[in-house]
C-alpha cells in the first residue's frame, strides 16, 4: 500500500477571469486539499500544486502555481486528482478509508464467500464495492449498513448482502 494513490478531487474548470481552478472536492472536508498542497496525476505525476484557495459550493476555488490563465485552467477540466496513501492522517481503530478495502473479501453474513473487492467506486449516489466473484463478471454491492453490515479490517472481510437478498 505504499505508494497508493488516493482520488481527492477533480478539475471543475476556471473561476473567473484570472486563472483560479474550480476542484470539486472528494474530501470530507473540501479545504483539506489545500492541506496536502501538491495533488498528483492517477499515474503520480504532479498535477497542480496549490497556493491558496478558499470553500465553494460543492468544493474549493484554488490557485495553482501550474495554471495562470483562465484558459489553461479551462484545459484541465475533468482532471482527476489524487494524493500519496500516506499523506492521510492514520484513521482511528475503529475507522478506515474506503481505498483500504480494495483486495478485501467479501462473504455472506453465513460466510459463503461472494468475491473480493476489485475497487470503489462512487457514480453520484454513494459509495459502491465493486465485488469481483471467483468466476464471471464483478458486480456493485451499496456501501450501505443494509448492504454491507460489517466490517472486519483487521480480518481482511467484508461482510456482505448480495443484492438479489435485499429486494
Amino acid at each position: 500500500m505504499g505508494d497508493s494513490l488516493i482520488l481527492v478531487g477533480r478539475v471543475a474548470g476556471a473561476f473567473g477571469v484570472r486563472g483560479e481552478v474550480r476542484i470539486t472536492s472528494f474530501t470530507a472536508d473540501p479545504s483539506a486539499l489545500l492541506d496536502y498542497r501538491d495533488l498528483q496525476r492517477e499515474d503520480g505525476a504532479p498535477a497542480l500544486t496549490l497556493t491558496s484557495g478558499r470553500p465553494a459550493k460543492g468544493g474549493l476555488v484554488v490557485r495553482a502555481a501550474e495554471v495562470e490563465t483562465r484558459e489553461q485552467a479551462e484545459a484541465l477540466r475533468g482532471l482527476k486528482l489524487y494524493i500519496p496513501r500516506e499523506a492521510l492522517p492514520e484513521p482511528d481503530e475503529d475507522e478506515f478509508y474506503v481505498t483500504d478495502l480494495i483486495g478485501l473479501s467479501v462473504v455472506t453474513p453465513e460466510g459463503e464467500p461472494l468475491g473480493t473487492i476489485k475497487n470503489v467506486q462512487d457514480f453520484g449516489a454513494g459509495d459502491l464495492l465493486e465485488v469481483q466473484p471467483p468466476e464471471g463478471a464483478s458486480w456493485y454491492l451499496p456501501f450501505t449498513r443494509e448492504a454491507v453490515p460489517e466490517v472486519r479490517i483487521g480480518d481482511g472481510v467484508v461482510v456482505g448482502v448480495k443484492p438479489s437478498e435485499t429486494e
